[in-house]
């Protein structure tokens, strides 16, 4: 009767020892049927690791209680197997215990299903690491054990630089390998006794780390999972460029819960991206104001593009010998509750980030084309407008041909525009990208100006290396020229230089006549600045166009 179940059936006796076990019973020990190793010590039949469970289990029985314990065997060759195992007691009428029954019943499937079940709650489908929530809740454990055992706990922020550019340019897949590939490695370089690999969402990671001994554990770690970037990551041919930003806090050491601990690493990472993205920060208690101030400029930028209140300001670009006006600038304004014009430097954090970074520029682009597109509508012989570029607008693999197909769908001629790159952007990661596009750029007839020139490095070499039109001086140079011996001979120097490369050359920040006059006879031939007109609006330009010379020269007069 009982070879005709399914389950593993024993019946012991209260020695321990095999009186019976049915035919599913031999099979999953791997005993011929016709071996039933009767007498044999039952505890000797378990795994070693379970032992002790049985043995808890068979006294249980033994005073008469029903005890269960699960356990997994594998047989030679085969896959693991997990069983549910109750034991029973068997009595006499007289209530004396005479023999255990065990019932051994096979429970991989439910148990492989939960497993299943639990994974797709707590892990990451994509990378195979714990997700946010099971992040929280390993933190919040590590925290409880930390505070009874008084030690530290490390949390590292891991944010990879440029992602969203990956996925704009060569695909979302590529992203996914990337994050894949990152997983593994993140998981390979990492003690698992200590440490938590977790993917937060997007391209955030996190990682908890235990039994700390000092900063320098941090900081160790810190460096071990930025050199995961060093070894190339390839997707259909193409490299996957980028870089890691690490944020990293302590606890008690920074922060005494859950909440605060996320915030401080937090914050350390958002500071080592304001300052350029890529490399480690450990959390300091400065860094609360620093991080707000980055959210109010974010959150400003946000409310802009929100609410359509970018609005471009044309700065004229003057002949310092005629005072006639021969372009423009155009230069970021919007109108402020307080009725002021507000100001880029408002939002110098935006600029470097990608997603608002993008949107701003493509929002310029789009105003300035259209009053350049106005104008000519109007009848007025247009002059050139340039435009400045932030250099994760460049991350964009396709910059230069959205630019031109807006150009070109607004019938605007090319020579009509310029763009404005800086010194710093040349020397960026990413800096591929920029070459690329103002090679695009120039060879359709867009002019390229290099702008700040003189505040970057290796500025000889930027003007070799890309196709510059023209030199813009920074205005901190041309303020300082007539005070400042060491700046004079450079910005003299420019003044030589340009013409002899065949650069155009525009001084920017021209405040008075005395700056106009030794700027012509350095040699510089176009200026910007308060003498001649601030930034005006699209209407004023009208204006310009309609008057010409007059207008700047009735405006000069007066100042």
């Amino acid at each position: 009767m009982l070879d005709i179940s399914v389950d593993c059936i024993k019946v012991l006796n209260t020695d321990g020892t095999v009186s019976h076990m049915n035919k599913s019973g031999c099979l999953a020990l791997g005993i011929p049927v016709d071996e039933k190793k009767f007498g044999m010590r039952w505890l000797d039949l378990l795994p070693p690791h379970i032992r002790k469970r049985g043995r808890v289990a068979l006294k249980k029985a033994l005073q008469g209680k029903v005890a269960r314990f699960a356990g997994m065997s594998c047989l030679p060759n085969q896959e693991p197997e997990y069983w549910d195992n109750m034991l029973t007691p068997i009595q006499h009428t007289n209530g004396e215990i005479i023999q255990i029954l065990c019932v051994s019943r096979n429970v991989t499937q439910q148990y492989l299903t939960e497993n299943r079940l639990r994974d797709i709650s707590e892990r990451d489908e994509l990378t195979g690491l714990f997700n946010r929530r099971s992040f929280k809740l390993q933190l919040k454990r590590t925290l409880a054990y930390s505070r009874e055992t008084q030690t530290s706990v490390g949390l590292l922020l891991i944010d990879l630089d440029h992602f969203k550019h990956i996925n704009d340019t060569i695909g979302h897949s590529a992203g996914d390998h990337l994050l894949k590939i990152l997983s593994k490695r993140f998981n390979q370089c990492v003690d698992p006794e200590r440490c938590s690999v977790a993917r937060l969402g997007g391209d955030e990671f996190a990682v908890i780390v235990s039994h700390l001994e000092n900063e320098n554990d941090v900081r160790e770690l810190a460096e071990v999972l930025l050199q995961q970037l060093n070894q190339p990551i390839t997707y259909a041919g193409n490299v996957l460029n980028g870089g890691m930003s690490i944020g990293c806090a302590i606890y008690p050491q920074d922060a005494v819960d859950q909440s605060s601990l996320l915030s401080c690493a937090d914050m350390a990472l958002h500071d080592l991206k304001a300052r350029g993205r890529g490399g480690i920060r450990m959390y300091n208690p400065s860094m609360m104001q620093l991080t707000e101030a980055i959210a109010s400029q974010l959150n400003i930028a946000r409310q802009l593009i929100r609410h359509h209140t970018i609005q471009p300001y044309y700065q004229p670009k003057v002949d310092l010998k005629t005072h006639a006006v021969v372009g423009f600038e155009a230069l970021l304004r919007w109108h402020t509750t307080s009725a002021q014009r507000g100001l880029p430097s408002q939002i110098a954090k935006a600029f470097k980030d990608y997603d608002l970074a993008s949107k701003i520029g493509e929002i310029m682009q789009q105003q300035v084309l259209h009053d350049i597109a106005k104008w000519i509508k109007l009848g007025f012989v247009p002059l050139p407008v340039s435009l400045n570029a932030a250099p994760v607008e460049f991350l964009r693999d396709n910059y230069a041909e959205r630019l031109l197909k807006k150009i070109n769908q607004l019938e605007i001629p090319t020579h009509l525009i310029e763009i404005e790159v800086t010194e710093h952007m040349l020397g960026d990661r990413g800096s591929e990208y920029v070459i690329r596009a103002l090679n695009k750029l120039k060879q359709h007839g867009v002019r390229i100006a290099l702008d700040d020139f003189g505040t970057g490095f290796s500025s000889l070499t930027h003007i070799r290396d890309y196709p510059i039109d023209c030199l813009k001086v920074d205005c901190s140079f041309i303020q300082k020229m007539q005070h400042d011996p060491s700046i004079y001979a450079i910005v003299q120097a420019i003044g030589l230089l340009a013409p002899n490369l065949s650069l155009g050359l525009i001084a920017e920040g021209i405040e008075t006549p005395e700056q106009e006059e030794l700027l012509l006879q350095f040699g510089y031939n176009i200026g910007q600045g308060f003498l001649f007109e601030s930034a005006i609006d699209a209407n004023q330009v009208i204006s310009i166009l309609k008057q010409g010379q007059a207008y700047l020269e009735s405006h000069y007069s007066m100042n």
